[in-house]
């Protein structure tokens, strides 16, 4: 591996994050202390890191999830079925603030997109939904995320992120450019 490759691959259980830092306190907090539980001990979604030789540099959890065709969009709709439909939901996604700014997020974005691909195959899946921070928007947007309409919650004194959807027929488009 040379200095600048990066592999893309599972949390592993012996993994370092305890130097992890992304300027983000509870993405931080999150990925030092509750994604090995998550994944390891509870089942709730799948941390995927990109490390650097021993380095981990970023990381990306996903999980499984469901949404129904009202919560898209009309013109996004296009005949789905009004029963809940399989999506790949994307958790948390964080680079390292030493490899900020150098088109990592992207890449592993990237490689999030091949996730939801094997999910279509395997098992069925629509699209990616991911809860974007309001700092996060205008990344996601300019990668084709659509905004979905938020139907309940409320985070009292902390931002609301905005759902976003990416149908898994532009992810196809995405993956092929």
């Amino acid at each position: 591996m040379t200095e600048w490759e990066f592999q893309f691959r599972a949390l592993q259980a012996d993994d370092d994050r305890k130097n992890f830092c992304c300027g983000s306190i509870e993405l931080d907090r999150f990925f030092r202390h509750y994604a090995g539980q998550n994944q390891f001990r509870h089942h709730i979604g799948v941390t995927y890191v990109l490390a650097n030789k021993s380095k981990i540099v970023g990381f990306v959890t996903v999980s499984a999830g469901e949404m129904v065709a009202e919560e898209l969009p009309a013109d996004a709709r296009c005949r789905l079925p009004e029963y809940p439909l399989p999506i790949m939901r994307i958790a948390r996604l964080a680079i390292d603030t030493q490899f900020q700014g150098l088109g990592l997020g992207k890449k592993l974005l990237r490689a999030s997109f091949q996730l939801a691909l094997e999910m279509k195959s395997r098992y069925g899946c629509v699209g990616v939904v991911v809860d974007a921070k309001p700092e996060s928007l205008a990344f996601y947007e300019k990668i084709g995320f659509i905004p979905l309409q938020i139907i309940a919650g409320g985070l009292g004194d902390r931002p609301e992120p905005q759902p976003l959807f990416l149908a898994i027929k532009t992810i196809e488009l995405t993956i092929k450019s």
